[in-house]
């Protein structure tokens, strides 16, 4: 795609309201001015930095002339962009097509969105469960001998298992040594 399709394609998020100030599109025109090849010839560069037009058109009249230049114009816009404007050269519309135009390439931030939709509550709750199983199964299991240990340690446990989970917990482990 070339860096003139990309501009036009840009040109409107590059337009609407407070994506760029007045200091970033000055210094984009002054270094379009100074750059070499010289991009902007002297007479454009005030007619572009003229405080007295809005910024919006004056930044549409800016892309608007580097898209009649030609290529490589726009590219050197594109790179005065990076400079000056890191962020909001990183958000362009043509950027995110560019990173995702491949079909085999992840899309990591879909995927840890994917991987973190549940949050810690929903892990914490998972990893309570799983340990009350291996809790409740090396408890069941017949060849240990862990009865007494196991009625201490929920015993002393009023804190972390609620009293009346403790009380089931207590019945069923004298129920087991009955048995």
């Amino acid at each position: 795609q070339s860096y003139c399709h990309r501009l036009q394609h840009d040109m409107y998020f590059l337009t609407s309201t407070s994506r760029l100030n007045e200091q970033a599109v000055d210094k984009i025109v002054l270094q379009l001015n100074r750059v070499y090849p010289q991009i902007l010839t002297n007479e454009e560069a005030e007619k572009f930095r003229n405080p007295k037009a809005s910024l919006h058109t004056r930044l549409s009249d800016l892309l608007k002339h580097l898209q009649k230049k030609g290529d490589r114009h726009c590219q050197e816009f594109y790179r005065a962009l990076q400079i000056n404007a890191e962020q909001l050269f990183n958000d362009l519309p043509s950027r995110k097509i560019l990173k995702t135009s491949d079909p085999t390439e992840i899309d990591t931030d879909k995927e840890q969105y994917m991987l973190n939709d549940r949050g810690p509550v929903f892990f914490l709750a998972c990893f309570s469960v799983a340990a009350g199983l291996a809790l409740f199964w090396y408890c069941c299991n017949s060849e240990t001998q862990v009865l007494g240990r196991a009625r201490r340690i929920l015993g002393f446990s009023p804190v972390i298992i609620g009293r009346h989970v403790r009380n089931i917990c207590m019945l069923y482990l004298e129920d087991m040594s009955r048995n």
